[in-house]
Order: structure tokens, then sequence, then C-alpha cells
């Protein structure tokens, strides 16, 4: 069955987040076993019965090699269960530190012995992503976040989505079957807001925008070129990946609350960050990085 741009292909979900008394205990089979709603910008081939949410899902060492890249600063006290999530058939596992000065590194090693740990001097989000994302090896690589709100062994889906044909994939807190335990009104006005601006200028129809958790295919990485270092930069990734023509897949996620700490994202601010991001990147002549 070919997609074209504008399709959506979907199969009925079988997430129910009311069934989860203990919103931390997300990571049961049903979560993996969403299919993917494809946004491809080119005619992808599609066989019905080899998607994960047609099959069931997969949780064998068999597919492509998966790489975890986590940003991490000061996450020690989150890194116990973020870790724990990671499925043993992960490939490989990035920590990228920002400068921790608590013992998130002596925890990290701990807890996985063999983890790479990258040290970045440069502050944000975007510097971690993109110095992770270069160093990682794998076929697919997936960034997830160190504050315990996504659960490790989504990174199936993700893994099956880009098996399937995709080459990036979006996580999204606002698809059917997803949800989150974290996100305030002014936040999920703020998404809408943007997701709004980015189908204006860009055509994407992105039903989340800003959140984190997302994979690229490696011969990809390139095509995203990130030279933001701020929160804005999982925008930005989603906007690089429709102007390089990537085939886009999302793949509906629960977002938990953050365990230990506080967050650095300040909503209004950061929102005016992203805003302008949209904008300028309009007006920017588009560069893939080797």
């Amino acid at each position: 069955m070919a997609i074209l741009e504008n399709d959506l292909f979907s199969v009925p979900q079988r997430f129910d987040v009311s069934a989860y008394p203990n919103v931390r205990a997300f990571s049961e089979s049903a979560l993996l076993s969403f299919d993917p709603i494809l946004f491809p910008w080119e005619p992808l081939e599609v066989n019905e019965t080899s998607l994960p949410g047609m099959s069931g899902p997969t949780t064998t060492t068999s597919g492509p090699t998966v790489s975890v890249i986590i940003p991490t600063l000061n996450e020690a006290a989150n890194l116990p269960y973020v870790l724990n999530t990671i499925p043993d058939w992960v490939d490989e596992v990035i920590l990228v530190d920002g400068r921790s000065t608590d013992d998130t590194e002596r925890v990290a090693r701990l807890l996985w012995p063999s983890i790479r740990i990258l040290h970045v001097t440069r502050p944000g989000k975007g510097a971690a992503l993109r110095e992770g994302l270069s160093a990682a090896t794998s076929e697919v690589r997936i960034a997830l976040d160190a504050d315990g709100s996504m659960d490790g062994n989504a990174a199936a889906a993700f893994r099956d989505a880009i098996a399937n044909g995709a080459q990036y994939v979006k996580g999204s807190r606002f698809a059917v079957g997803a949800g989150s335990a974290d996100i305030t009104p002014f936040r999920r006005f703020g998404d809408r807001g943007i997701c709004w601006l980015i189908r204006l200028f860009y055509g994407a129809r992105y039903t989340d925008a800003t959140y984190g958790y997302f994979a690229v295919r490696g011969d990809s990485v390139g095509a995203l070129n990130i030279d933001t270092d701020g929160f804005e930069v999982e925008t930005l990734i989603g906007i690089r990946a429709r102007r390089a023509r990537l085939v886009i897949a999302e793949v509906p996620c629960f977002e938990a609350e953050r365990i230990h700490g506080t967050s650095n994202l300040n909503a209004f601010k950061d929102g005016l960050r992203i805003a302008r991001t949209i904008v300028t990147e309009r007006f920017r002549r588009y560069h893939r990085a080797a």
C-alpha cells in the first residue's frame, strides 16, 4: 500500500491510560503495540502485516542496531529508574553530561557498566543532542530524557517504525492512544500554536512539536544539522526533518512527571524562542551537514 503526503494509516490503539493506577507503570507491552502514524513526503510501500501494531511488540534482538542517547545535568537520582527501563537488547547507551556536580557519572557506570559517557562544555540540550547523535554508532539513534518522564521500553516502537521505512520518528503525547501526566493547559495551548505554525510554514502535520522523545536513522543524522543549543532543539529537529524530506513517523507516548529535581524549562521564555526559531528557519537556506 502506498502512503502519500497527508495520508494517515493507523490501527485501533490499545494503550489506555486509565488502566494504569500508578502513572509510572506505563511500560507494559500495550504501550509498545501501537502502530506509527506515518507522515512520509515520498511514497512509502508498507506491508500492513509487518507494522508493529499488527503483529504485536517486538522485544527480541532482531532488527537494526540501536543507540540510546541521554543528555544529563545533575540527574543522579533519576538514573536508576531511567536506565532500568532501557531494554537489554539496546546495543549502545550514551550519556552526554553537561558538567554535572552530583554523582550522575558514577551512578550511570554502576547501573550500566558499558555506558559511554561524553562531556560537553557548551550548555544546553541542543549541544548535548548534537554531540550524542554524532557519536552514536548504531543504525537507529534514540534520544531519551533523563528525568524519568519517558519510558525506555518504548524504544521498541521507535525501532520498529524505522525498520518499517521511517527515517525520523517523533514521539507524541497528543496522538491517539497517548497522554501526559505532566502537561499544563498553558503548555498544551502553546504546543498547539507551535504545531499550527509549523504546518503553516512547512506543511508538516505534527500532533506534538515540543516533545523530546524521538529517533532518527543513523544515515539521516546529517539531515538534521543541529546548530542550536537550547530547548528549541526538538522543534528545530522536526522542521529540519521535514525540510530534508525524510520519511517521518509519529508514535504515541505517555509522559510521566519528573521523578526528582526541577526542570529548567520556562514555558513562556522558551515558547518565544521556539516561535522565533520557526519563523527565522523559514527564511534560511537549508543545508545538510556532512
